[in-house]
């Protein structure tokens, strides 16, 4: 006999349909739980959303173009104003755009209060090196100049605030304290930065920040940090070190707070040396001298934290557009980015480089404007660009040229220093000074009001006018050198 036909195979059938719609259904199924619960543990960010909020605007609100071209319906007629402020508590990273902002001695609150340093050093150093062998190495603060990745290191502020224990809460635009506690201790510096481990955990990883943030997310590790100072109790137990750290040409003593930061951290900027972390002493600012106002004329000696050379920073719009417009451009550099140049303050309003003849300047509050102080500015310098604004801001690319090439080229304007390009001012903070004649003959900080605040939308009013001329580092107007 014959066999005719195949039997079928024991079993049951499944065909590529059958699959498909298992796949369909188990993702439809999962998708809800993995939204809201994504694989991975809650953030530092997370956890502190519980009890604080954040300060600062987002990317729908923010009031800087990220570009350069002008508005057609944009006019430079009637008094300039304030555009965009800007704080960044991390020299170098990325920073936080606010509504208001108050301005301390050393510029404005939360500013550059924090800095990495590399140890420069002719052979390695771990931390159990002796100290005799330390006292031949060096910590030397890093900027985008050698490490253009800390463009891509992200650093969030955030605060209590009392309408989370009210059940409400949402971000606050501002420094305003009215909703805010008092206590400063209880604010906290968040940096973050791409980071994916190998293996299942980075695969996890990236999963779920696809899910909780979006599409375009990455994975992240987070540090915190205090805002305030830590005590000698908290110094001891986290084993922060004193050491001192050159900036510039000048060599401060400053709180090393290196052991908060993972090892991911030096690997991603690309830093080869040890990496250190350092707090700014509010008790041991830098002296600002060279073209500052000197401490009879403001009634204070100026000073500083991690800023280059002066407190706060201020930039013309208009300025930035002029330049814009002289550069070349290619596939990366389409615009020029206000953002790249890192100025506290962004001036609208006034002619390209009107700014380059102030010499006092006053913001006045607006209609708009819920202050009413008046803040007043001693405009000390031109700012003398390095190649720091070729990083781009977003990427962390370095351009070869641009905008440095131009700014030689087109901005070599100071009798002070030649070969070089300059952009935007350099100011130093004044305050309310005395209130009575006896006051007034002999001015002093204990005399004075020493804070105030801007805010956005406040009128430009220019006190005076004259010539600058830069006043380079190694000058001997200053009495420290």
């Amino acid at each position: 006999m014959e066999y005719q036909a195949d039997l079928p195979r024991p079993g049951p059938a499944v065909g590529l349909g059958s699959i498909f719609l298992i796949a369909v259904t188990t993702v439809v199924f999962l998708l809800p739980i993995l939204k809201w619960a994504p694989p991975s543990l809650p953030s530092v960010t997370e956890a502190l959303l519980q009890t604080h909020c954040k300060i600062g605007l987002d990317d729908s609100q923010r009031r800087l173009p990220r570009h350069s071209r002008r508005d057609s319906k944009a006019s430079n007629n009637g008094p300039g104003r304030i555009q965009s402020l800007w704080i960044f508590p991390v020299k170098s990273c990325k920073g936080i755009e606010v509504l208001e902002s108050k301005v301390v001695p050393a510029g404005l609150e939360y500013d550059r209060i924090y800095t990495f340093a590399q140890l420069k050093s002719p052979s390695p150093v771990g931390l159990d090196t002796p100290d005799e062998a330390k006292k031949e190495h060096s910590w030397e603060f890093i900027s985008q100049r050698q490490f253009p990745r800390l463009a891509t290191v992200s650093v969030d502020l955030y605060v209590p605030d009392i309408r989370k224990a009210r059940g409400g809460g949402q971000q606050l635009l501002s420094l305003d304290s009215t909703n805010k506690s008092t206590a400063l201790g209880d604010s906290f510096i968040v940096i973050r930065f791409p980071w994916q481990e190998l293996g299942l955990r980075g695969t996890m990883a990236w999963l779920g920040a696809k899910l909780s943030r979006g599409l375009h997310a990455v994975p992240e590790k987070e540090i915190i940090l205090p805002v305030s100072f830590p005590s000698e109790d908290e110094i001891e137990a986290r084993k922060y070190t004193w050491e001192p750290v050159k900036i510039w040409r000048d060599t401060v003593t400053a709180l090393n707070m290196e052991a908060d930061l993972p090892r991911e951290l030096r690997l991603h900027l690309g830093v080869s040396n040890r990496l250190g972390l350092f707090r700014v002493d509010p008790a041991r600012l830098r002296e600002v001298y060279r073209n500052a106002p000197k401490k009879e004329e403001a009634g204070y000696q100026p000073v500083t934290g991690w800023q280059d050379a002066y407190p706060v920073h201020l930039i013309n719009l208009s300025s930035v557009q002029d330049l814009d417009a002289k550069i070349d451009k290619d596939d990366n550099l389409k615009s020029l980015d206000p953002l790249r140049f890192r100025a506290n303050i962004v001036v609208d309003g006034v002619e390209a480089y009107e700014e380059e003849s102030w010499k006092n300047i006053r913001f006045n509050p607006g209609p708009s404007n819920k202050r009413q102080d008046k803040t007043n500015f001693h405009v000390s310098c031109r700012t003398v660009r390095c190649k720091m604004p070729n990083v781009d801001q977003d990427t962390g690319f370095r351009h070869p040229a641009e905008p440095d090439r131009s700014l030689r080229k087109y901005r070599d304007v100071d009798p002070g220093i030649k070969g070089v390009g300059c952009l935007g001012m350099q100011l130093t903070p004044l305050f309310c000074g005395p209130t009575t004649e006896a006051e007034a003959a002999s001015p002093s900080a204990d005399d004075m009001v020493m804070d105030s605040w801007v805010e956005v939308g406040m009128d430009i009013e220019v006190l005076g006018r004259g010539p600058h001329r830069y006043a380079r580092m190694f000058e001997t107007d200053r009495p420290d050198i």
